[in-house]
Formats: structure tokens, sequence, C-alpha cells
């Protein structure tokens, strides 16, 4: 493993995918275990994407974590899938996390009906449920959630809101194998905003595949600027970023 610190974050490159998801999972479940040592519950964000895998798998062995004082939200969902959608975020999320361990609550976005609203919702809960962690990927256009290069508001009055999607993270979707063609990945999605992510007290980001080396790279390096979101992590106080040697290939 290699590890160092750009800023405030810390990135760690492991041997593989595998060898990632589980220094992530572990270093999340010891921070949830510190924090439900203190507090009744705790209230954590998580992401649904393919390269979030093997964090969630193995979170999901870890032991000694008391499940039922952990409120689960996620951070965005497609606006224009049908309810139930195997596409959805919601659907990733309750198949590889929220049915795997008992979650003292769990709340989904639905934008089926009305997707204004639902946004209105949805910043209600997290407000009155302050995140404490969030669990989070990079896109190939450096976005977090779908806060997309030109829509991030590093200061978004907002914790959530509509966003049209632009061309890179769309395309992302078709090769992360989860629609078959550009047409069929919905335009518009309701995101948690920059702000609404980044108040947790800690984030944990994994981010494999070549994919990403570039995205990963500009994290790193690069400007701390809305035209890469994903910069934003080297601000924060407790940040670590996961990577394999693919997506951290640029950094070795």
């Amino acid at each position: 493993m290699k590890a160092f610190v750009k800023d405030r974050l810390t990135v760690r490159i492991l041997k593989d995918r595998e060898e990632m998801g589980r220094c992530a999972a572990r270093e999340i479940a010891a921070e949830m275990r510190r924090l439900l040592a203190c507090r009744a519950q705790i209230n954590m964000i998580f992401a649904a994407a393919p390269s979030q895998n093997e964090t969630l798998a193995a979170l999901t062995e870890e032991e000694g974590i008391d499940w039922g004082r952990v409120n689960a939200f996620h951070m965005d969902e497609y606006v224009g899938l049908p309810k139930g959608a195997p596409q959805s975020f919601a659907a990733y999320l309750t198949d590889h996390l929220f049915s795997r361990v008992p979650f003292r609550s769990v709340h989904l976005i639905d934008p089926s009906e009305d997707p204004d609203r639902e946004a209105e919702r949805y910043a209600a809960l997290l407000s009155a449920f302050p995140v404490d962690i969030t669990v989070l990927g990079i896109g190939e256009n450096g976005h977090i959630a779908f806060n997309d290069p030109g829509v991030a508001d590093f200061s978004d009055p907002c914790l959530v809101k509509k966003v049209p999607l632009d061309p890179v993270c769309r395309t992302q979707q078709v090769h992360d194998g989860c629609f078959p063609s550009l047409g069929d990945v919905p335009e518009y999605a309701l995101t948690l905003t920059v702000p609404a992510l980044t108040r947790a007290e800690a984030m944990f980001c994994s981010v494999p595949a070549s994919t990403k080396a570039e995205a990963v790279f500009r994290t790193v390096t690069g400007p701390i600027s809305e035209e890469c979101p994903a910069s934003i992590l080297r601000t924060h106080p407790h940040a670590v970023l996961y990577c394999d040697p693919d997506s951290g290939e640029k950094l070795l």
C-alpha cells in the first residue's frame, strides 16, 4: 500500500480492488464504532455505483457494529425511471446493503411523482438527521453524487436539488453496465449537494478502475475547484480516498 496526505486528504493506494474495499470498510467500521460508543444513533449517506461493490460487501461483514442505531440515506437518484426500476440507486443499495444489515431506518429517494417536492422532503430529513459519515465515490468527470462540473456549487444553499446530467456522466453509466446505451440513461437526477455531503464528520471515498485515473489525479493534484468537484475532499478535516493501482496509476 502507498499512502500519503495531500492538503487535508489522506490517499491510500491498495494492491487491488478487493483490498481497497476491505481497507475502506475497516476504517468506516472503526469510525462507526467510535461514534456509536458516544451517541444513541448515527446518520450515514451512501453512494450507489459498481465502484462501491467491494467496500459495501466488506462493510456488511464487519463485526461489532450495532446497525440498529444507524439511519441510512443515499446521495442521488435518477429522475424519470419507473418506481422500482432495477437501474435505480435505491434498488442498488437495497440489494448491496440495506437488505443485508438491520438498519434503524432507511430513507430512499423517490422522485417518480414530483421531483421538486421530493427534493424538499429529503432535504428536511437531512436537516432532522445531520450526517455523521459519508461513504462515496468519484465519477469519471470528477463529480461527487451528481454534482457534475458546471452544476457543482461548493456554497450551494440547497441540500438536495434537481440537476441535468452532463454527457460524460451519462456515458459513465453505460461504461458501468447500468444501461445498454446513452439514450437509455436519464437526463436528470436528484442529488445531494456538495455542502450536504461534506457536512459529515468523516468521508470515506472508494474509487477503483482505470476509467477513474484521470479524475483521481485531478482530485488530488489539481486546483480545488468546482471544475473537479471531488477536489473539495482536500479541504475536509477527516476524508480518506481509497484507490486500486488502476485508478491511482497517475499518483504512483
